[in-house]
């Protein structure tokens, strides 16, 4: 093996648990014969930490997940010489961190009561407060504002005093009410066992049919109305991810403390997961704001280099809107989501040209990108406003769906959603030769590329996941969890072992680093993309109408032929 410059290496992608039960079970996959030279990192996604939704991207602490990863786990990782890529969620943690649980025992008293961000004291003077006690800003302060849900991204929280306040709550909530017995009722209210037993099948009747209990029917039993509600929402339970409130010095001691914690891991490259939520200013969008969102990243920055990491924020946007352009100016490595609806559509319609110039910006600009084609999300489309036009991403679109993929209605609005939910193999008809054209298009496209698990063992669309995940389940149609015995099997097909190969071909050779000049060109149907150094120079021949390629590595003193693939 060559020893390469830099580390743009091909990166694994997955769950703890994608491979097998657990992260040990995906270093057994990883110490294989086949997958010898295939990765140099390892993007392991983030219910790998202390979390309890999202599967993952809540987190309760960055302490590891006891029941999916231990710190053997991560030597062995470095022992196979592959480094790490993990998740910081800049803007929010969850209801269950010590942090928001102190509030919920502590109230006002507690030392992270501003942690956190307190809605009324946010727009104090800036709206009209409201009877259920939370503030409705003024119109115009908000009109700019993109809301993930419907209403305003508020949970109320009781604290010990018995009052309610409002916490700033972008993503998920639920409020949970346990069901009551008649020692509760007695416990909490003079009543007699007969009544509280009755009382308490009425109540727990309303629960099971998901009414609150301010609007439970108590008929015979009205006269204990106010004692039961009080009692419920004195006894009421959170989920959620509750903002961060980037204003308190304790939220940057917590953002210091969990980089220092990732690197200790072993991180190299730390995603920025939710950044250009965290920065709220009144009158100012709630998301990628201009200078906050730059602001917070500097510091960020500073506390992240000393420690050797390097940051990738995350951000959807469309091309057109040129977020990923500020990014790279500003010295940041950015995610190329375009890649994957380019593929698609560079198939669809037999040409490379788009991709060809897509390429050649990202080298003219010297961007350091992380590319892939599917991805614990699903595959971005609405990002190529600006390289497609509208028709042809309606298309795209279509296609995807027809080949049994899935878009989310946002609260009414499908077209703001930017991502069609399917597994990329399924994407792409489910063939062979079009996968493998897209990984050796992917491998030699400018940047560091991210493989997603389940591209690789071909998986198709996991329906099955979708149905028993129910509402808001869309996203298991790409996130099937392969058992140690379904790898091994997998491992004897033929686009597997292929795809292996292109990944070792990508990682052995020196060719394929940040020093390498890299252009793009097309001829018809055919796609060229070419890597050379001093010593080495490597091309790929894409056929987008055959769905063929040919790659051909030599050294460039000898002109000895290092390698050679095709199909």
């Amino acid at each position: 093996m060559t020893q390469k410059k830099g580390n743009l290496g091909a990166m694994l992608n997955a769950y703890p648990d994608s491979m097998g039960r657990n992260l040990s079970t995906a270093v057994s996959v990883l110490s294989k014969p086949e997958f010898a030279d295939a990765f140099q990192s390892f993007y392991i996604l983030p219910s790998i930490f202390n979390t309890d939704l999202d599967r993952g991207f809540s987190l309760i602490d960055y302490g590891l997940n006891e029941l999916m990863a231990s710190e053997a786990d991560l030597e062995s990782l470095k022992e196979l010489n592959i480094d790490l890529a993990l998740d910081f969620i800049l803007n929010h943690a969850s209801v269950l961190s010590a942090e928001f649980q102190d509030i919920l025992k502590n109230g006002d008293q507690s030392k992270y009561r501003d942690f956190f961000i307190d809605w009324n004291r946010f727009w104090e003077g800036h709206g009209t407060m409201t009877e259920e006690g939370y503030i409705q800003p003024d119109p115009e302060l908000i009109r700019d504002m993109f809301f993930r849900k419907p209403g305003l991204p508020i949970l109320m929280v009781r604290f010990p005093d018995g009052r309610n306040v409002p916490y700033w709550n972008t993503f998920y909530q639920e409020v949970r009410y346990d069901r009551v017995d008649a020692q509760d009722l007695m416990g909490a209210m003079k009543v007699q066992y007969a009544t509280a037993d009755a009382l308490a099948k009425r109540v727990n009747a309303a629960l099971d049919q998901g009414v609150l209990p301010k609007d439970m029917d108590f008929g015979e039993f009205d006269k204990y109305r106010a004692a039961v509600v009080e009692y419920l929402d004195s006894h009421r339970k959170y989920l959620g991810q509750m903002d961060l409130n980037i204003r308190s010095p304790l939220v940057w001691d917590y953002y210091r403390k969990t980089l220092q914690t990732l690197a200790g891991y072993g991180a190299a490259i730390v995603r920025l997961d939710a950044f250009a939520y965290a920065p709220k200013e009144v009158g100012a969008k709630n998301f990628l704001n201009d200078p906050g969102t730059w602001d917070l990243l500097d510091r960020v920055a500073e506390i992240a280099k000393p420690l050797g990491l390097t940051l990738l924020p995350e951000i959807h946007a469309s091309y057109e809107e040129k977020t990923y352009d500020l990014l790279a100016s500003k010295g940041y490595m950015v995610y190329d989501f375009f890649l994957p609806g380019l593929l698609i559509d560079a198939m669809e319609r037999h040409s490379g040209e788009i991709l060809a110039k897509w390429a050649q910006e990202i080298v003219s600009k010297n961007m350091l990108t992380v590319n892939m084609l599917g991805c614990h999300d699903g595959i971005p489309l609405l990002d190529l406003k600006g390289l497609l036009d509208e028709q042809s991403i309606g298309k795209l679109i279509d296609t995807v769906v027809a080949r049994g993929g899935y878009v989310k209605n946002l609260h009414g609005q499908k077209n703001v959603y930017y991502q069609v939910n399917a597994t990329y193999y399924s994407a792409l008809g489910e063939d062979d030769r079009k996968m493998l054209l897209a990984r050796a298009v992917q491998l030699f496209m400018p940047g560091k590329p991210q493989i997603w698990y389940l591209d690789l063992f071909a998986g198709r669309n996991d329906y099955e996941a979708m149905r028993l995940a129910g509402p808001g389940g869309h996203k298991e149609i790409n996130r099937t969890n392969l058992s140690a015995e379904e790898i091994d099997q997998r491992l004897g097909m033929e686009i597997v072992q292929k795809q292996l190969e292109l990944l070792r071909m990508r990682n052995r050779y020196s060719v394929f680093c940040r020093e390498a000049a890299v252009s793009a060109g097309t001829e018809g149907s055919c796609l060229t993309l070419q890597w050379e150094t001093e010593d080495q120079i490597a091309v790929l021949k894409a056929d987008f109408a055959g769905y063929g390629y040919e790659i051909t590595i030599q050294d460039k003193k000898s002109g000895e032929t290092l390698y050679h693939s095709a199909q």
